[in-house]
């Protein structure tokens, strides 16, 4: 059988656009490695004024970074921590700040983000700032994003699915995924606060 070019063009997009996000992701992580840590305080933007990581001391933290406007990944990934936290013991749930992070600043405003966040639960915050302070912040944790400009409305990122688990110490304990269970996250979860 005979592949059509259109076919062959096709895959070899596919395999360049693969290619390019690990290796944007590998470079994000190394930029952060270098320094010999991923992770760490940072202040952004919430609904209500500047909000900082560290405001939640004392409370483990999920961190993940994503864009309201994202088709599957952050939804499925959000909807997947709101389900883990109800598995969990509510003593224990009150321990817990879910912090999400917008790589997209042109749509994600501060009011629709919390919007946004408050639909998956009223506790959740979402952060944003300019492109700088959101690229430091990506750096800091060794993840990436990339827009794919369409038109000015209507555009896709790419971006790290990583949910970072973050100690009441503010160090990165584990990783959990967009494709992470309710129960992993719920075991990851109370593995740290027990």
């Amino acid at each position: 059988m005979k592949l059509k070019p259109i076919y062959i063009f096709a895959m070899l997009v596919v395999l360049a656009i693969t290619g390019t996000l690990l290796a944007m992701q590998k470079n994000a992580a190394s930029d952060t490695q270098k320094n010999g840590k991923i992770g760490g305080d940072f202040t952004l933007t919430g609904a209500d004024g500047a909000v900082s990581l560290s405001d939640f001391d004392g409370k483990l933290k999920l961190l993940f970074f994503g864009y309201t406007h994202c088709p599957d990944v952050c939804p499925l990934t959000m909807a997947n921590v709101k389900v883990g936290l109800k598995q969990v013991p509510e003593a224990m749930r009150d321990q817990v700040q879910t912090v999400f992070v917008s790589v997209d600043p042109e749509r994600d405003t501060p009011d629709h983000l919390s919007e946004y966040v408050h639909f998956f639960d009223p506790n959740f915050v979402g952060l944003t700032g300019t492109k700088e302070e959101i690229d430091k912040v990506v750096r800091q944790y060794g993840a990436f994003y990339r827009i794919e400009k369409g038109d000015e409305k209507n555009y896709t990122v790419s971006h790290s699915a990583r949910v970072y688990l973050i100690g009441k110490d503010n160090q990165v304990k584990q990783y959990l995924y967009h494709d992470s269970s309710s129960e992993e996250i719920a075991a990851a979860i109370k593995k740290q606060l027990m």
